[in-house]
Parts: C-alpha cells; sequence; structure tokens
C-alpha cells in the first residue's frame, strides 16, 4: 500500500446547479469577484477563478452531478485534493476499501481518479507530475473573461456537517487516506445546542501550496445550524467555505458594494472585544462597521467575516491570518447566534448601485 501523503492544496471545488439556478448563482459568484475563466469542452460545465481559488460550476442534464442536485439542490459536489501521486493515493483509498468513482469520460478528456466521500459527495486527486496537472487546460476552453477582482487569494478551509455518529467513521476515512494531524476537538455552544467540532490539516508547511483544512461538524441535539442544515440538505455535505484574502477590510467593502448580503453582528461583541483585547476603539469602530470579527493566539491575528446563510444552507466566510494557526473559535458562538437570528436565507445578493 502506498504510503499517506499530504494534500498540498484544494485543487478545485465542484458545486452542481440547475440551469433555472445557474445566472442566479453566477450572479453570486460575479459578486464575490470571480471570473468565468473556462468553458468545458464537451460538457455544461464552467470554470470560475479568483486567485488561486478554482470553482467548477456543473449543469449536466444527466450523470453524478445532476443527480447529486435533485437530491441536494445547489452544492457542493466533489472536491478536488491535489497529492504528491494521484495514483499513488487512488490506490491506497481502494486498498483501504473506500469506494471509487468512473464517470463518463468524452474523447481528450482526463481520466481523474475518484471516490466516494462524506455524504455521497466526490473526492477527486489530482497532481502537479503528470497530465492531471493540466486539467484546467486539457478540459476546459478559455474564455478571456475577466471580472472585479476582490481580493480573494485561497481556500483558508472547508467545513462539513454530517451526523454526530458519522464523526468518527469520516475522521478515520481522512486520517487514513492522507498525512494529517488533527486538533483536540472542542464543543461549541449553539442556540440550539452544542456542536462537536473536529478540524483535520494537511500540508501546511507551505512548501507545495496551501494545504487542506478541513472542519468536521455534528451534533446530538436537533435544533442547532449544523443539525438543520442535514435535515434541509438531505444528508451530510459542506455546509460554508472559507476564502482567504490579504487584506479583509478592502474585500469586505467590495463585496458590499457589489451587493453581497454580509451576516450582521450584534453591537454588543465589540463592546466584549474591546474589554478582551489590546484592539484600539478605531481598530474595533472600523471592524463593527463590517461586521469583522476578531481573534488572536500567540502567532499573532485573525480577522473574519461572513455572507448570510444562501437557500440550502450554505454560507461563505472571509478571513484574514496574520501568524494565526486556529479557526477564531472564540468567536464561533456569536457567529451562530447571529445566523440563528436571521428569519430567512438570501439566495442572491442585491443588485449593485455603483
Amino acid at each position: 500500500m502506498p504510503p499517506p501523503a499530504p494534500v498540498e492544496a484544494v485543487e478545485f471545488i465542484e458545486f452542481t446547479v440547475s440551469e433555472a439556478e445557474r445566472p442566479g448563482f453566477e450572479k453570486l459568484l460575479c459578486a464575490l469577484g470571480f471570473a468565468r475563466a473556462g468553458a468545458h469542452r464537451s460538457k455544461d460545465v464552467d470554470l470560475w477563478r479568483q486567485g488561486d481559488i478554482r470553482i467548477v460550476l456543473n449543469s449536466e442534464a444527466d450523470g453524478f452531478a445532476h443527480s447529486y442536485q435533485i437530491t441536494h439542490g445547489t452544492s457542493v459536489c466533489a472536491l478536488a485534493l491535489r497529492v504528491p501521486d494521484a495514483q499513488a493515493a487512488i490506490a491506497r483509498a481502494k486498498a483501504l476499501l473506500d469506494v471509487p468513482h468512473a464517470g463518463a469520460i468524452g474523447p481528450d478528456e482526463l481520466d481523474i481518479p475518484a471516490v466516494r466521500g462524506l455524504g455521497g459527495s466526490l473526492l477527486y486527486f489530482l497532481d502537479q507530475a503528470s497530465a492531471l496537472g493540466r486539467w484546467a487546460e486539457v478540459d476546459f476552453e478559455a474564455t478571456g473573461e475577466v471580472s472585479d477582482d476582490a481580493g480573494l487569494t485561497g481556500v483558508d478551509h472547508v467545513s462539513q456537517s454530517m451526523q454526530y455518529e458519522e464523526m468518527l467513521t469520516w475522521l478515520l476515512f481522512y486520517s487514513s487516506l492522507f498525512e494529517t494531524r488533527k486538533t483536540p476537538s472542542q464543543a461549541v455552544l449553539d442556540p440550539g445546542g452544542v456542536v462537536q467540532s473536529q478540524v483535520i490539516e494537511s500540508g501546511l508547511d507551505g512548501r507545495n501550496g496551501h494545504g487542506l483544512r478541513l472542519i468536521l461538524n455534528g451534533s446530538q441535539s436537533h435544533r442547532t445550524l449544523s443539525a438543520r442544515f442535514i435535515t434541509d440538505f438531505f444528508g451530510s455535505g459542506v455546509q460554508h467555505i472559507a476564502f482567504a484574502t490579504d487584506d479583509i477590510a478592502a474585500t469586505v467593502k467590495r463585496l458590499a458594494a457589489n451587493g453581497v448580503a454580509m451576516l450582521p453582528i450584534p453591537e454588543n461583541y465589540y463592546d466584549d472585544l474591546e474589554a478582551r483585547s489590546d484592539l484600539t476603539a478605531q481598530e474595533i469602530d472600523a471592524m463593527k462597521a463590517l461586521n469583522i470579527l476578531h481573534d488572536s493566539d500567540a502567532g499573532g491575528a485573525f480577522r473574519q467575516a461572513y455572507t448570510q446563510t444562501l437557500d440550502g444552507g450554505l454560507f461563505f466566510e472571509i478571513v484574514q491570518r496574520d501568524g494565526y494557526a486556529g479557526y477564531g473559535a472564540a468567536n464561533a458562538g456569536i457567529r451562530l447566534t447571529a445566523q440563528s437570528r436571521l428569519a430567512r436565507p438570501i439566495s442572491v445578493p442585491a443588485p449593485s448601485h455603483g
């Protein structure tokens, strides 16, 4: 069996979306600063890019993504992870009795190895040492389209929600397949109960990419946002994606100007922040105006902001890391409270006015 290898990067995130909902989702991607960079040579699939982030939008009328969309609606149906050797990774997965997946391959298209992952989604393996490293140019024709970049640079982390009873199973799945490090499990207080959160990290030494940060969430309470997501989603899946930026204030201002609905943070959070941090009043006022949360550790500072929840329960996070190693656990309770206060989900951003 090939040895476990580190994950070098999240190569792409694949969304499945119906033709009817596609215009609204494309509008959201544009508002987030993504550009439609490629059109698939034979399928109803597009490639969107910003910084080192690649999003694949799949609206095929049949096949795996279509079946996943029928069950779960617009959602993340696959994650593609870059590893040193994709064939070794799939060989290890098969030896571990993970379920391989083979989709329909058109003429001159790449056969990307994959296994079934959480909730029946797919986990693709890619590498830079073979033709798989050229997947974007082989399978997609460049469009030449550009957009108003919002400053997003990469995928910081991906959060998956699952039944509490599944958490050990999927922790074993990832830790046996890849070279990983897990942080101590944490209990996060949600207005509806307690959510157990487990972080898995791989390849964060920075030698070959951004690595992988994955958060597994599960709750025994049926009233938490995590549990409600699973009910509404009809299963386990990706609940939120965090994108990195080097300047969160500039990014959030750009997103707000583009009509992206950001999550409003209660004012008392900033009163507490002033009491427990050494931030100046001016710094706190600037974060308050943009609904930015703050945390710090021995390594440095961390700032984060959230979009409002989309139809289906998905939301996005924007983060700025300055030497900080964690995930803003101190702010999780306030974020969950703020999300619980919203009366209804927001599906698309409001139109831009300038």
